[in-house]
């Protein structure tokens, strides 16, 4: 006899199967069978938890984006200047790549810009990623100039990371965190008001 997970548990057995289920299917290849079948539940018990499978995947970007911009938030936070802010960022961003692929997949590589609906979804995680790293710019600029500028970082992290993954680099996270924590913040001591 098998034992009751409490529900938050559960759930959150449930969006970790999901999660690799989805990041090496796709969403519309992957049926709410298949998620039960891999998570070891009757469909009835994962329909309790969500409503329908575009209702999890949503709820899967919104969870997977909300852990990598605490990721690099708490990373930032601790730094002790402004420099080593950049680069904790980035390595926070790019161990977060290396120890979570399948959420990196999901968000930035599952085809999720396809669909208008997950497509806002992952804007709004960009969104939030970029609103953390403006915090952390130091410049005499306004605060649109500001999150441009924060754009522009996300930017690059994600089109590394795309390269990265998609070429199946064998690199050091660390490592490519300080080359283009390098190259933002030779751009960001350069920036000027207009």
């Amino acid at each position: 006899m098998s034992s009751r997970l409490p529900a938050a548990r559960r759930r959150s057995q449930l969006l970790d199967t999901a999660l690799e289920v989805f990041a090496s299917k796709g969403f519309h290849t992957t049926s709410m069978d298949d998620v039960a079948v891999a998570a070891g539940v009757t469909k009835p018990v994962l329909y309790q938890h969500f409503r329908s499978k575009r209702a999890l995947y949503l709820e899967l970007l919104d969870d997977v984006g909300d852990q990598l911009r605490e990721a690099i938030t708490k990373a930032s936070v601790q730094a002790t200047g402004p420099r080593q802010q950049v680069e904790a960022g980035c390595a926070a961003y790019f161990r977060f790549v290396a120890e979570r692929p399948s959420a990196y997949r999901l968000l930035f590589a599952g085809g999720a810009r396809r669909d208008e609906e997950f497509a806002d979804a992952v804007r709004r995680v960009e969104e939030g990623i970029a609103e953390t790293v403006a915090q952390f710019i130091e410049a005499d600029i306004d605060d649109e100039h500001r999150r441009l500028l924060a754009h522009g970082i996300v930017g690059l992290a994600e089109g590394t990371s795309r390269h990265w993954m998609a070429h199946d680099l064998d690199l050091d996270p660390d490592v490519l965190a300080r080359r283009m924590a390098e190259l933002a913040w030779a751009g960001l001591r350069g920036i000027t008001r207009d």
